[in-house]
């Protein structure tokens, strides 16, 4: 039997694809970790690295490598303004470096904890983890738009913006099925964060609420 967990209200949930997920109990039934991540993939799920914006002159950043069947597309528009345009760069990075620590079955993993801070962070851990404990991953094509942006007074930065998970799945480790649901109202969620600029110059978030239907991201 399928389990759904529903997420409708506003939750605190900073993971990139936000992907409800549900399991059969042939599906997430096996111990131990399976071939189908990053580190070790086979053909089908070759890691190839990020092709995202090229990344402000901060050093140390993360490569940030994913299956070849999970992508995105990206609809938020360049502002020409320096800071924003950060802003809009370090949280596109923290979406891909979740969705890497979900393929690579690793809730501590860097990537993530290197965009994300404080309940953040936290909730993505947790986020990560219920992935790992049905053993899946997140597969297809999530589309980000209809973003708002501002940089506030003290220099934190309040970033809205709408996800469509219409295309986007979960994919059992196990046996390679890909979980694909009817789309509904729900497929399309809208983000709110909180970012500040660390002393290494990245804009890391450090609150993220979201909420499944909003008619603010409706197509």
């Amino acid at each position: 039997m399928n389990r759904r967990p529903t997420r409708l209200a506003v939750l605190t949930l900073t993971a990139a694809a936000a992907l409800t997920l549900s399991a059969c109990g042939s599906d997430d039934g096996s111990k131990g970790r399976d071939s189908d991540r990053i580190a070790g993939a086979d053909t089908e799920d070759k890691a190839s690295p990020s092709t995202g914006p090229s990344e402000p002159g901060t050093t140390g950043r993360p490569k940030i490598y994913l299956p070849s069947d999970v992508t995105y597309e990206f609809q938020w528009k360049k502002t020409g303004d320096a800071p924003k345009d950060a802003v809009l760069h370090d949280a596109e990075q923290r979406i891909r470096a979740v969705d890497m620590a979900i393929a690579k079955q690793d809730p501590l993993d860097k990537g993530y904890r290197f965009y994300s801070e404080g309940a953040a962070a936290a909730e993505s851990q947790k986020y990560i983890k219920e992935f790992v404990d049905h053993k899946a991953r997140t597969t297809g094509l999530t589309r980000y738009y209809n973003e708002s942006l501002t940089i506030r007074d003290d220099g934190t930065a309040a970033l809205v913006y709408c996800e469509d998970q219409s295309k986007a799945f979960n994919k059992f480790l196990k046996t390679g099925k890909t979980d694909v649901t009817p789309v509904t109202k729900d497929s399309y969620v809208v983000y709110a964060g909180t970012l500040r600029k660390n002393d290494k110059g990245v804009w890391v978030t450090e609150r993220l609420i979201s909420q499944r239907g909003s008619a603010k991201c409706q197509p």
